[in-house]
């Protein structure tokens, strides 16, 4: 197999997908990205309930009842949990679980990784605004309103971290 990305001639890219590799992903894409990525969220929240019955069944099994969550504790933990996990995500590897399964990863417009400033603010302008991601699908460059606030961009890149890719879309 021809066209690696190294000495072993061994290519990580999908054949099929090398025509996008560096391309701008598109909203149906990043929609689905995101949609992975609230079941994430959500199955954390879910755990973090449950551990936390669990832990009060322990304490007074006879007098248990499951807790009970207020909207305003439920979004709060829902909103903290999102920005945690994008943050940490985007300032690791540029990428969410959402992303690794699509095939996106999100970093500076010069095409460096986000690091953990951007990541945060990335990530509190997505949890607080998250229909900004729309834009995308009126943007000539595929941009949300995320991205042209902090001068960001999401590609399609199936490389592995530290593997060098080919300049696409910069």
């Amino acid at each position: 197999m021809s066209g690696g990305t190294g000495g072993d001639g061994v290519s990580p890219v999908p054949r099929e997908a090398r025509p996008w590799q560096g391309r701008r992903a598109g909203v149906v894409t990043r929609l689905a990205a995101a949609a992975l990525d609230a079941a994430v969220v959500g199955l954390v929240l879910l755990a973090g309930y449950f551990g936390l019955a669990a832990v009060m069944f322990m304490v007074d099994p006879r007098g248990f009842e499951l807790p009970h969550a207020g909207l305003f504790l439920s979004l709060t933990s829902a909103f903290v949990v999102a920005f945690c996990y994008l943050a940490l995500a985007w300032s690791v590897s540029g990428r969410s679980y959402g992303g690794l399964v699509l095939g996106l990863r999100v970093q500076r417009h010069d095409g460096r990784p986000l690091g953990l400033v951007l990541a945060v603010l990335r990530s509190a302008a997505c949890v607080v605004l998250p229909v900004g991601l729309l834009w995308v699908a009126i943007s000539r460059h595929r941009c949300s309103l995320q991205d042209l606030l902090l001068g960001t961009r999401v590609v399609y890149d199936w490389q592995p971290r530290g593997v060098h890719r080919p300049n696409g879309d910069r």
